[in-house]
């Protein structure tokens, strides 16, 4: 699918004009994303993690992700050399899990959104691409201030209740099993939130981890693409954005993300 977003694995540019983000990550081992960094990356790209640099500290409530204060966000974006007009391009290795994190939070705040390399890391090295190794030097940061004082189009519970009431389709992203409560191998309690749709989030690539083409995603979405106001939300609001990224490709940008998701949501039962 050809979208300014996106970025082909033979199409992507190593030049200065550009900051170049690694966001892998791993939830269940939460070190690796960085060791696999310094095994091997694109040149040049710099290692944003995301529970050091895109979340903020976890509580009771707000979810297991919970964003970053929005002033915080733009300081490590800053150290990272990026402003509200910096070129970026964003690559992971999990199907735009990570990657679509720092896009939503970066167009949240009213910057230039990244890039998203298409079918991340595994397909630039199946392209020719020559990795490096180790850290790369340090970027020099730019000073910059927010465009707006806080994340938009996101929601807490409390928003989240004031939109179902107000008719919002609430749709969910995480597995089928997970949604069906059938399994829950990471918050305290299975199942979903009550009226809530299931979209997952795996269904806008394909097994390669490249976006689907313009008729995969709106089969992916169905009649839920029409609704007049959507939430999304998954376990931690991670993997949402995932599904964030399809709507607006496929023009939908008007929807809202649940940032605590169900791992903020079960927490108050």
């Amino acid at each position: 699918m050809k979208h300014p977003m996106l970025v082909a694995a033979n199409e992507l540019s190593l030049n200065a004009d550009s900051v170049i983000v690694d966001c892998r990550f791993n939830l269940a081992d939460k070190g690796e994303g960085e060791r696999l960094y310094l095994e091997g990356h694109i040149p040049g790209a710099v290692y944003m993690d995301l529970e050091r640099h895109m979340s903020g500290p976890a509580g009771e409530h707000g979810g297991r992700h919970p964003l970053p204060g929005a002033a915080d966000f733009v300081a490590t974006l800053a150290s990272f050399g990026i402003g509200p007009e910096t070129n970026v391009v964003a690559y992971d290795a999990h199907r735009l899990a990570y990657a679509t994190r720092l896009w939503w939070m970066m167009r949240s705040l009213g910057y230039r959104p990244p890039r998203l390399l298409d079918g991340g890391y595994l397909a630039w090295v199946q392209a020719g691409g020559v990795p490096a190794s180790g850290a790369e030097a340090a970027v020099p940061p730019v000073e910059t201030a927010p465009n707006q004082p806080s994340f938009m189009r996101v929601c807490d519970i409390e928003g989240l209740r004031t939109a179902q009431a107000q008719g919002a389709t609430l749709v969910d992203s995480r597995e089928p099993r997970r949604y069906a409560g059938v399994e829950e191998p990471i918050d305290p309690l299975a199942g979903h939130i009550p009226g809530a749709l299931n979209h997952p989030w795996q269904g806008v690539t394909d097994d390669s981890g490249a976006v689907r083409d313009e008729a995969g995603l709106l089969a992916h979405w169905g009649d839920t693409l029409e609704a007049d106001s959507l939430v999304v939300y998954c376990g931690s609001g991670v993997t949402a954005c995932v599904n964030l990224f399809s709507l607006t490709l496929l023009g939908r940008d008007d929807a809202t993300l649940y940032a605590g998701s169900w791992s903020d949501w079960c927490s108050y039962l």
